[in-house]
Protein backbone atom coordinates (compact mmCIF):
# COMPACT_ATOMS: atom_id res chain seq x y z
CA UNK A 1 0.00 0.00 0.00
CA UNK A 2 1.19 3.34 -1.28
CA UNK A 3 1.78 5.73 1.71
CA UNK A 4 1.62 8.72 -0.53
CA UNK A 5 -2.25 7.74 -1.45
CA UNK A 6 -2.70 8.67 2.28
CA UNK A 7 -1.94 12.37 2.23
CA UNK A 8 -4.47 12.48 -0.62
CA UNK A 9 -7.32 15.39 -0.10
CA UNK A 10 -10.60 15.49 -1.57
CA UNK A 11 -8.85 17.98 -3.55
CA UNK A 12 -6.50 16.07 -5.14
CA UNK A 13 -8.97 13.67 -6.63
CA UNK A 14 -11.60 13.17 -8.50
CA UNK A 15 -14.97 11.16 -7.84
CA UNK A 16 -14.59 8.07 -9.99
CA UNK A 17 -18.25 6.53 -8.28
CA UNK A 18 -19.78 4.56 -5.63
CA UNK A 19 -20.34 0.94 -3.98
CA UNK A 20 -23.65 -0.51 -3.65
CA UNK A 21 -24.61 -3.65 -2.02
CA UNK A 22 -22.48 -6.87 -1.51
CA UNK A 23 -22.47 -9.29 -4.26
CA UNK A 24 -22.07 -12.80 -3.29
CA UNK A 25 -20.55 -14.36 -0.47
CA UNK A 26 -16.98 -13.72 -1.50
CA UNK A 27 -16.76 -10.18 -0.50
CA UNK A 28 -17.48 -8.76 -3.99
CA UNK A 29 -19.32 -4.96 -4.35
CA UNK A 30 -21.24 -3.76 -6.97
CA UNK A 31 -19.94 -0.12 -8.08
CA UNK A 32 -21.53 2.15 -10.18
CA UNK A 33 -18.39 4.17 -12.08
CA UNK A 34 -19.87 7.64 -13.21
CA UNK A 35 -16.79 7.74 -16.38
CA UNK A 36 -17.25 7.34 -19.60
CA UNK A 37 -15.75 4.40 -20.96
CA UNK A 38 -15.41 1.19 -18.45
CA UNK A 39 -12.61 0.08 -20.32
CA UNK A 40 -10.15 3.02 -19.36
CA UNK A 41 -10.40 1.57 -15.77
CA UNK A 42 -9.89 -1.95 -17.15
CA UNK A 43 -6.45 -2.24 -15.67
CA UNK A 44 -7.85 -0.18 -11.70
CA UNK A 45 -5.06 -1.14 -9.52
CA UNK A 46 -6.19 0.76 -6.52
CA UNK A 47 -8.97 2.81 -5.40
CA UNK A 48 -9.79 5.63 -2.60
CA UNK A 49 -13.16 5.11 -0.32
CA UNK A 50 -14.42 7.83 1.55
CA UNK A 51 -16.79 6.15 3.93
CA UNK A 52 -19.93 7.27 4.66
CA UNK A 53 -19.18 7.60 8.73
CA UNK A 54 -15.62 9.38 7.96
CA UNK A 55 -16.63 11.94 5.67
CA UNK A 56 -13.53 13.48 3.80
CA UNK A 57 -11.09 10.61 4.68
CA UNK A 58 -9.50 8.48 2.29
CA UNK A 59 -9.01 5.16 2.66
CA UNK A 60 -6.65 3.30 0.20
CA UNK A 61 -8.04 -0.28 -1.34
CA UNK A 62 -6.11 -2.67 -3.74
CA UNK A 63 -8.82 -3.78 -6.85
CA UNK A 64 -7.99 -7.74 -7.37
CA UNK A 65 -11.21 -8.08 -9.78
CA UNK A 66 -12.43 -5.37 -12.36
CA UNK A 67 -15.87 -6.90 -13.69
CA UNK A 68 -17.55 -5.17 -15.83
CA UNK A 69 -21.32 -5.84 -15.78
CA UNK A 70 -23.07 -2.68 -17.44
CA UNK A 71 -22.59 0.54 -18.98
CA UNK A 72 -21.79 1.69 -15.09
CA UNK A 73 -21.97 -1.14 -13.30
CA UNK A 74 -19.19 -3.24 -12.44
CA UNK A 75 -18.10 -6.11 -9.96
CA UNK A 76 -15.21 -5.12 -7.90
CA UNK A 77 -13.33 -7.06 -5.62
CA UNK A 78 -11.24 -5.70 -3.22
CA UNK A 79 -7.99 -6.39 -1.16
CA UNK A 80 -9.03 -7.65 2.48
CA UNK A 81 -12.63 -7.55 1.77
CA UNK A 82 -12.91 -11.24 1.39
CA UNK A 83 -16.74 -12.25 3.36
CA UNK A 84 -20.08 -10.33 2.88
CA UNK A 85 -19.71 -9.27 5.99
CA UNK A 86 -16.83 -7.00 5.27
CA UNK A 87 -18.19 -5.75 1.87
CA UNK A 88 -21.46 -4.68 3.81
CA UNK A 89 -19.87 -2.05 5.57
CA UNK A 90 -18.49 -0.40 2.89
CA UNK A 91 -22.03 0.55 1.24
CA UNK A 92 -22.64 3.64 -0.08
CA UNK A 93 -18.53 4.45 0.00
CA UNK A 94 -17.62 6.71 -2.66
CA UNK A 95 -14.74 5.80 -4.36
CA UNK A 96 -12.18 8.16 -5.69
CA UNK A 97 -8.75 8.16 -7.50
CA UNK A 98 -6.10 10.94 -7.95
CA UNK A 99 -6.07 13.89 -10.16
CA UNK A 100 -2.87 12.87 -11.24
CA UNK A 101 -3.53 9.81 -12.52
CA UNK A 102 -6.51 10.40 -14.55
CA UNK A 103 -6.70 8.65 -18.07
CA UNK A 104 -4.83 10.31 -20.42
CA UNK A 105 -7.16 12.21 -22.42
CA UNK A 106 -7.60 12.34 -26.54
CA UNK A 107 -6.46 15.88 -28.13
CA UNK A 108 -10.38 17.02 -28.22
CA UNK A 109 -11.21 15.70 -24.87
CA UNK A 110 -10.98 17.56 -21.59
CA UNK A 111 -11.92 17.55 -18.33
CA UNK A 112 -14.01 19.87 -16.57
CA UNK A 113 -11.94 20.94 -13.80
CA UNK A 114 -9.10 21.72 -16.41
CA UNK A 115 -11.44 24.74 -18.28
CA UNK A 116 -12.86 26.49 -15.97
CA UNK A 117 -11.69 30.23 -16.28
CA UNK A 118 -10.95 29.58 -19.76
CA UNK A 119 -12.86 31.97 -22.28
CA UNK A 120 -15.76 30.80 -23.90
CA UNK A 121 -15.20 31.48 -27.91
CA UNK A 122 -17.97 30.79 -29.99
CA UNK A 123 -17.85 30.82 -33.65
CA UNK A 124 -19.92 33.16 -35.23
CA UNK A 125 -19.66 35.39 -32.34
CA UNK A 126 -15.94 35.11 -31.41
CA UNK A 127 -15.12 35.65 -27.29
CA UNK A 128 -18.33 35.81 -25.04
CA UNK A 129 -16.70 35.41 -21.45
CA UNK A 130 -15.57 33.04 -18.63
CA UNK A 131 -16.58 29.59 -17.40
CA UNK A 132 -17.11 29.68 -13.74
CA UNK A 133 -18.08 26.62 -12.72
CA UNK A 134 -20.13 22.99 -13.93
CA UNK A 135 -23.49 22.01 -12.77
CA UNK A 136 -24.00 17.94 -12.99
CA UNK A 137 -27.69 18.34 -13.44
CA UNK A 138 -29.78 14.17 -13.75
CA UNK A 139 -30.94 15.68 -17.63
CA UNK A 140 -27.50 16.45 -18.44
CA UNK A 141 -24.21 18.34 -17.33
CA UNK A 142 -24.21 22.12 -18.13
CA UNK A 143 -21.25 24.22 -18.41
CA UNK A 144 -21.88 28.19 -16.41
CA UNK A 145 -20.46 30.95 -18.28
CA UNK A 146 -20.21 34.42 -17.06
CA UNK A 147 -21.49 36.98 -19.96
CA UNK A 148 -22.57 40.81 -19.87
CA UNK A 149 -22.76 39.84 -16.16
CA UNK A 150 -25.44 37.15 -16.28
CA UNK A 151 -24.68 33.70 -15.71
CA UNK A 152 -25.78 31.56 -18.80
CA UNK A 153 -25.85 27.63 -18.88
CA UNK A 154 -24.41 25.89 -21.98
CA UNK A 155 -25.67 22.01 -22.16
CA UNK A 156 -22.49 19.78 -22.33
CA UNK A 157 -22.77 17.96 -25.38
CA UNK A 158 -20.35 17.27 -28.45
CA UNK A 159 -22.69 19.40 -30.82
CA UNK A 160 -22.10 22.88 -29.05
CA UNK A 161 -18.98 22.48 -27.25
CA UNK A 162 -16.18 21.61 -29.64
CA UNK A 163 -12.78 21.78 -28.31
CA UNK A 164 -10.73 23.55 -25.83
CA UNK A 165 -7.58 24.84 -26.60
CA UNK A 166 -5.10 24.46 -23.13
CA UNK A 167 -2.19 26.65 -24.46
CA UNK A 168 -5.00 29.18 -25.15
CA UNK A 169 -7.07 28.67 -22.22
CA UNK A 170 -9.82 28.61 -24.67
CA UNK A 171 -13.10 26.77 -24.78
CA UNK A 172 -14.73 26.54 -28.34
CA UNK A 173 -18.22 26.30 -29.12
CA UNK A 174 -20.87 26.56 -31.41
CA UNK A 175 -23.46 28.01 -29.52
CA UNK A 176 -27.22 27.66 -30.95
CA UNK A 177 -28.92 31.02 -32.39
CA UNK A 178 -30.91 32.37 -29.36
CA UNK A 179 -29.49 30.84 -26.47
CA UNK A 180 -27.83 34.29 -25.03
CA UNK A 181 -30.95 36.49 -25.86
CA UNK A 182 -32.53 34.06 -23.50
CA UNK A 183 -30.73 35.48 -20.73
CA UNK A 184 -30.52 38.62 -21.88
CA UNK A 185 -34.06 39.13 -22.40
CA UNK A 186 -35.14 42.37 -20.25
CA UNK A 187 -38.35 41.54 -18.37
CA UNK A 188 -39.48 45.14 -19.77
CA UNK A 189 -40.95 44.28 -23.59
CA UNK A 190 -37.98 46.89 -25.91
CA UNK A 191 -39.46 48.78 -29.06
CA UNK A 192 -39.60 46.86 -32.04
CA UNK A 193 -37.34 49.24 -34.22
CA UNK A 194 -34.26 48.70 -30.85
CA UNK A 195 -34.86 45.28 -31.29
CA UNK A 196 -33.95 45.59 -35.52
CA UNK A 197 -30.71 48.05 -34.74
CA UNK A 198 -29.44 45.49 -32.36
CA UNK A 199 -29.99 42.39 -34.72
CA UNK A 200 -28.67 44.58 -37.76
Amino acid sequence: MHTHLLLMTLDDCYQLGSLGKPHGLKGFVVAFFDVDDLNDYRQLKSVLLEMPTAPGKLVPYGVEKFQPQAESRVLLKLQGIDRIEEAEPLRNAKLWRPLAELPALQDDQFYFHDVVGYTVVDQQMGPLGLVETFYELPQQDVLAMRYQGQEVLIPVVDELILNADQAARKLFVNLPEGLLDVYLSPSSPKPEDADEETAA
